[in-house]
């Protein structure tokens, strides 16, 4: 059997019952896998990763060192946040290290997709080499990859092209140091939120909004520069701002802005305003492999449309994203 094809005859994890039983299951797989070594995670803050550092912490506890990678492509005081909750609440044994100046160098120039993918995806396993290096007995490194990762990342008949590479798949070395440690690989999302509420995890973290690996970095499309990054971010926080306050944050599964590497003319007191556009996704869906797209009051989009071309340096114009997974995929990039 493959391990990483999801058997026929797995059934959904959709309710507590059938979480417990998985959760039992891949806490003796863990311990029989890693015995008295130490595991490495790679902690975004996002739900997949969440959830593995919970079954990791109930499995082998401070055997598991947590590492937060802040590549200068996350979401605004997002790892500000992931300090907070893993560091503090839920003493982790956490090491951050901010690699933005490290990340943003390698991707200056690159607007290909898929090469972008590819150097943060590397660059990430090279971060863990050197902070596993100052570590005695790491042995392994876990990740949060999922279901929809691995589907979208291999070539599913002869002569369909891969959808697109994850960093946690596509962007993998051949030759490791580790070896890998992925409990909720054959999971889609839906199902890892159920047994993240299992496993006691605070409601916030388990609905916090999908983030991909590459952060920011392939919704800042084209070739990255920090002024368009920071306008990205400034852009993309308001926008999560107004969908809670609107009632949206929980109704809606994904939502966020991308700006493309293309700017058109505007008007800015009184004077022409050369910009960039904010295009605004939202969609649901229940495992990531179609998904369907909401309908924001036009109340709620007017505000935030004045709110970025007003608050947010460098953009002119908001868009809003109509187009269903397929044709279209969840991410622009």
């Amino acid at each position: 059997m493959n391990p990483n094809v999801r058997p026929d005859d797995m059934k959904r994890i959709v309710n507590f019952e059938l979480a417990n039983a998985f959760i039992d299951e891949q806490v003796a797989a863990i311990r029989a896998q890693v015995g008295d070594k130490k595991v490495l995670l790679a902690l975004s803050g996002g739900v997949d990763s969440s959830v593995v550092a919970a079954l990791l912490i109930k499995a082998i506890g401070k055997q598991l060192v947590c590492v937060h990678v802040n590549h200068g492509l996350m979401r605004k005081g997002e790892s500000e946040q992931v300090i907070e909750v893993f560091g503090k609440t839920l003493d982790a044994n956490l090491v951050y290290v901010d690699a933005t100046d490290r990340f943003l160098d390698l991707l200056a120039g690159v607007s290909d997709p898929e090469k972008k993918r590819k150097i943060i995806g590397g660059e990430f396993i090279k971060v863990f080499d050197e902070e596993a290096s100052k570590l005695e007995g790491i042995s392994f490194l876990a990740q949060g990859t999922i279901y929809p990762d691995i589907l979208e990342s291999i070539k599913q008949a002869e002569g369909k092209k891969a959808v697109k590479s994850h960093h946690n798949v596509g962007g993998l070395p051949e030759e490791m140091a580790f070896e890998l440690v992925e409990p909720i690989k054959l999971l889609f999302k839906d199902e890892v939120r159920v047994v993240g509420e299992a496993l006691g995890l605070p409601h916030a973290m388990v609905y916090r909004q999908p983030f991909p690996g590459p952060g920011l970095g392939v919704r800042c499309l084209g070739a990255i520069t920090r002024d368009r990054l920071h306008a990205l971010r400034e852009a993309d926080a308001i926008l999560r701002e107004e969908f809670d306050n609107a009632g949206l944050a929980e109704k809606v599964w994904q939502y966020f802005i991308a700006v493309p590497d293309i700017k058109s003319v505007g008007v800015k007191d009184e004077s022409r305003y050369e910009g960039w556009p904010a295009i605004i996704r939202a969609i649901n869906t229940k495992d990531a492999m179609s998904a369907t797209i909401e309908e924001i009051p036009y109340a709620v989009l007017h505000k935030i449309t004045a709110r970025i071309t007003s608050e947010v340096e460098g953009i002119n114009r908001v868009l809003y994203d109509l187009t269903p997974k397929p044709t279209g995929t969840i991410e622009w990039e």
